[in-house]
């Protein structure tokens, strides 16, 4: 299948090299689709914005009348070259398949003073088998991160207000209320996402002490103010309870934990950040702080006092450091003229768009306290080209590296209760290039190296090769 799109994609740059495609990459292609290459709908198709295409015009339709439909499906093969458990299968698969839908009720009403109030929700389905029954890995470091919240899930609903003006100043103030998910507005970083270990993609170090997933969602709610452009603040309240990201519950947990609702408490999460544009290439930077507790009774390692909750800090920093030239300069004097009738006119030209290819690094880390988190510090870092490859100008070069060590407190209770072998830190080292067939699908070559899985030598450094494919509706 990814040979044929890539085929199609080929016949579409350059038509004069129809022949030599069919006879030299898969005539199958047309055998079965005869005339699809020179099709109009076909090229529009191709090389519009989603898989499923424009729905004979429903689709824009629905959008300009408030109702944006969304999908994506993510399948990723895990092949272990070397390390992990012996004697366990070397060959892995997962799937990820997502649902979205947002109301812009303004628009869906036409009532103006509904401006900036909009309702959203998003459902899952995972499946697969666990590629870290090889590695081996703690839970941060694994090598998937589709392994918690399998089969249907629903992931959030709820609605969100932003004012459209208020003391003078745009989208000053937003609103977000329902079943949500803590990591869509905290730790937000983009480019993190395009890795496959669950380290840097989903866990972010706050997974190895308390529910930081996409499969957790809990009722809560979020208020973000932004007094200016380039600074904004953002608290968070939800509901924490035990087992929240487990299978059994497919995100319907609306009572918390069933077998005893009263072990409920309240998890909070606090961010404040600057997202400055420098220099005349307007580089585009995020630089945050923040703080979360969960409100769960737990004990210290090796027992004695117990704590209502666990807390920690994390700083975040990201930032474009070179941009590349943007294709066509702007014009000096920021206008165009033109000629009607004979008669001169002048307007005003576009806003130049800067050029989104270039380098960008990102880094996080994180801190809590040894006496009751098994991974009080944790720290990951990546860099991330668009456009390396000449030719190649949507396609993205990564590469992570991420590393945690565990508690010494529970080195310490581990050593007491007879155990030679405790835990002391895990890292993994990533390395991807993501292929953007068209706007709608991609192929991502990768390798992981993680080293102590376990946190231990006990279980072998693995090594990890393999691809994942994304397709969005």
């Amino acid at each position: 299948m990814i040979l044929r799109v890539i085929l199609i994609n080929e016949m579409f740059k350059n038509q004069s090299h129809l022949k030599r495609n069919l006879l030299g990459l898969g005539t199958s292609v047309i055998l079965l689709f005869p005339g699809f290459a020179q099709a109009q709908w076909a090229q529009e198709w191709w090389n519009g914005k989603g898989a499923s295409g424009e729905w004979l015009g429903l689709r824009p339709t629905l959008e300009d009348r408030g109702l944006k439909l969304s999908g994506e499906w993510k399948g990723t093969f895990y092949g272990f070259a070397g390390g992990g458990r012996p004697g366990v299968r070397s060959g892995f698969f997962d799937e990820e398949l997502k649902f979205g839908a947002e109301v812009d009720f303004a628009k869906l009403t036409g009532i103006e003073i509904l401006e900036g109030w909009k309702a959203f929700s998003e459902v899952r389905w995972r499946d697969g088998l666990n590629p870290n029954l090889r590695a081996g890995a703690f839970g941060t470091f694994q090598p998937s991160d589709y392994q918690s919240g399998k089969q249907w899930r629903l992931l959030n609903f709820g609605t969100t207000y932003t004012t459209p003006e208020l003391f003078g100043i745009k989208k000053f103030a937003s609103i977000t209320g329902g079943w949500l998910q803590p990591q869509r507005y905290f730790i937000d970083q983009p480019l993190s996402k395009l890795y496959i270990n669950n380290a840097v993609k989903s866990s972010k170090g706050l997974g190895g002490n308390i529910p930081f997933s996409s499969s957790f969602s809990s009722w809560g709610g979020v208020v973000t103010l932004k007094p200016v452009e380039w600074h904004y603040a953002r608290a968070g309240f939800f509901m924490a309870y035990p087992q929240a990201t487990s299978t059994a519950n497919h995100g319907l947990a609306f009572e918390g934990f069933g077998p005893d609702s009263s072990q409920s408490g309240l998890y909070f999460l606090g961010e404040t950040g600057f997202t400055p544009a420098i220099g005349a290439s307007k580089l585009p930077g995020k630089y945050a702080f923040g703080a979360y507790s969960y409100g769960q009774w737990n004990t210290a390692f090796g027992g004695g006092s117990r704590s209502a909750n666990r807390y920690g800090f994390y700083w975040q920093a990201d930032q474009m450091v070179f941009r590349e030239p943007t294709p066509e300069p702007p014009q000096a004097d920021g206008k165009t003229t033109v000629e009607a009738d004979g008669k001169k006119s002048v307007i005003p030209s576009e806003p130049e768009k800067l050029s989104d290819q270039g380098l960008s690094l990102f880094s996080l880390v994180t801190f809590a306290p040894k006496v009751n988190n098994i991974l009080p510090f944790y720290f990951h870092t990546g860099v991330v080209y668009r456009g390396l490859i000449p030719t190649r100008d949507n396609d993205v070069t990564m590469f992570s590296f991420a590393y945690g060590s565990y508690s010494y407190q529970n080195i310490e209770a581990i050593q007491n209760s007879g155990v030679t072998n405790q835990p002391n830190s895990s890292a993994v080292i990533e390395f991807g290039h993501r292929v953007q067939i068209n706007k709608w699908s991609y192929v991502q070559p990768y390798l992981q190296y993680i080293m102590q899985p376990n946190g231990t030598s006990s279980i072998a450094n693995s090594t990890v090769l393999g691809f994942q494919a994304g397709v969005t509706f």
